[in-house]
């Protein structure tokens, strides 16, 4: 084992990713205009809440970050009108977040939009690349031993649900099958 080289690969990976999602997050607003990206994957999270109930410890969770970020996106999208807060049956100190008519109608154009700019940042990525990304990028969450309570587990991919899947990303489905002809 080559300690030097590790380190070095290791410090690189590090910068890379910082600015990778920083490219991201910045190209992505760009794209969506709606939302943000992080407000954007929020939507998820508060969707799939069990039994409908997100709160913000929940969407803090689902998208690995602090109950104050979380906090700060609830709040920007409730002011325009795309979430509506409630207090909490279960818990008295909670609140209820859910997605309003306006939010689900930003969300679906936003999700549109998000096909594209998928398929325009893994345009040169094979589904074996995909798989290999997502694998790695997994382990590496875990570095502190804790797995991400992400989106994956509503994300998964089951049979059943292809036709309703492709239904729905349909621009992702054309660029990337014309892209990969």
């Amino acid at each position: 084992m080559d300690v030097i080289q590790d380190l070095f690969f290791a410090q690189q990976a590090l910068a890379t990713l910082f600015s990778v999602t920083n490219k991201l997050q910045m190209q992505g607003d760009k794209y969506l205009q709606d939302l943000t990206i992080r407000q954007m994957l929020a939507v998820p999270a508060i969707i799939h809440a069990p039994d409908g109930k997100a709160t913000i410890n929940h969407i803090a969770r689902k998208l690995g970050t602090t109950k104050q970020s979380a906090k700060q996106i609830v709040t920007v999208m409730e002011k325009k009108k795309y979430l509506s807060t409630g207090p909490s049956e279960r818990d008295k100190r909670a609140v209820n977040v859910t997605i309003t008519p306006e939010g689900e109608r930003s969300f679906s154009v936003c999700s549109e939009r998000t096909d594209v700019f998928l398929e325009d940042i893994f345009h040169d990525f094979t589904t074996e690349d995909l798989e290999t990304l997502c694998t790695l990028l997994g382990k590496l969450y875990r570095f502190d031993g804790v797995g991400q309570e992400g989106l994956e587990a509503h994300m998964g991919r089951h049979e059943g649900d292809a036709d309703s899947i492709l239904q729905h990303h349909q621009n992702y489905l054309k660029r990337r099958t014309h892209n990969h002809a």
